[in-house]
């Protein structure tokens, strides 16, 4: 007989594995867009387009609620569900718009692909962190899968030669930061509120912060905007309708550093897509990277989970 607790779990993290592989296709989308339009304006209107994508979707959802479950969509219309709404998309978009301007800015000071992607994985050491800090432990393996999976990275996304600071990676380690909070936040509110909804939320409040950024600090052109749109709509559809989507829904159950864990081979992902569509070379120094990867994303799901799994 089947394992139903194993079989939640095994889709839980495929959703979160799809997310880690459109993500690791954006990092490329992103540079290019930042060419034509600075970080707050390419934010504000990926959130803008993530917003609008999702918008029709929970709509038709809940007209489905309305004939199926009318006991939940009387659930979701009650103060407290809306309460927890709104608060919970505030802070997911407010960390997601530091968490993308950051990042956005980092590129503009020209840190490359592969560094980027590196610093911005250390979300996968800052989770457990934050969360020892807030009371949350987490189990022995967890952390020796962490360990593996910064070795990983280190030797899949940095050149031999070392690793030297610039102003751009400053800005990546705090993007790492926020996105670490913004994992911690998502855990707190999926159990509370639908997560596609949750998700509609977070782009409504990120892309108000984002276009009040916009106005007050760039002076967006037309043409500057057209020539960056078809990077704006992969990371606008792809990277925060679709994506951001699934890590919420994803998170759902999941303990917050194996999920970490399995977000971050975003870099294992925008390496092999380099290689495989682009015809870049794998080294084996990068190929022993996601070996590694793949090691501690294996080990982290292995012991058994004794927290209890909400399917509400």
């Amino acid at each position: 007989m089947s394992n139903p607790n194993l079989l939640f779990e095994l889709r839980q993290s495929g959703l979160l594995l799809i997310t880690a592989f459109i993500w690791g296709c954006s990092f490329v989308a992103q540079s290019i867009g930042m060419e034509s339009v600075g970080p707050y304006t390419f934010t504000a209107s990926r959130m803008a387009l993530g917003f609008v994508f999702l918008l029709p979707i929970v709509a038709m959802l809940r007209q489905r609620l309305a004939a199926s479950q009318p006991d939940e969509l009387t659930r979701r219309r009650s103060p407290e569900y809306r309460r927890n709404l709104i608060l919970g998309g505030f802070l997911c978009g407010l960390c997601l718009f530091g968490g993308e301007a950051l990042q956005q800015f980092g590129l503009v000071h020209d840190t490359e692909v592969g560094k980027a992607g590196f610093i911005t994985a250390l979300y996968i050491v800052f989770v457990p962190l934050i969360g020892l800090f807030l009371g949350q432990k987490s189990r022995l393996t967890l952390w020796l899968a962490v360990a593996i999976a910064v070795a990983g990275l280190w030797f899949l996304c940095l050149p031999p030669e070392g690793f030297s600071i610039a102003l751009g990676d400053t800005y990546i380690f705090l993007c790492a930061i926020v996105f670490s909070l913004h994992i911690l936040v998502i855990s707190r509110f999926v159990t509370k509120v639908n997560g596609i909804e949750l998700s509609m939320m977070q782009f409504f409040f990120g892309s108000i912060i984002a276009f009040t950024s916009m106005m007050l600090f760039e002076h967006p052109t037309m043409s500057g905007f057209m020539a960056a749109l078809p990077s704006i709509l992969w990371a606008g559809i792809m990277s925060n309708g679709i994506a951001y989507t699934l890590q919420i829904v994803g998170q759902r159950g999941m303990n917050e550093t194996a999920a970490s864990l399995i977000l971050s081979l975003e870099s294992v992902f925008s390496v092999l897509a380099g290689w495989v569509v682009l015809n870049e070379v794998l080294t084996p120094r990068e190929g022993l990277g996601c070996v590694l990867m793949a090691v501690a994303v294996v080990l982290a799901q292995l012991p058994e989970r004794k927290k209890r799994i909400d399917r509400s």
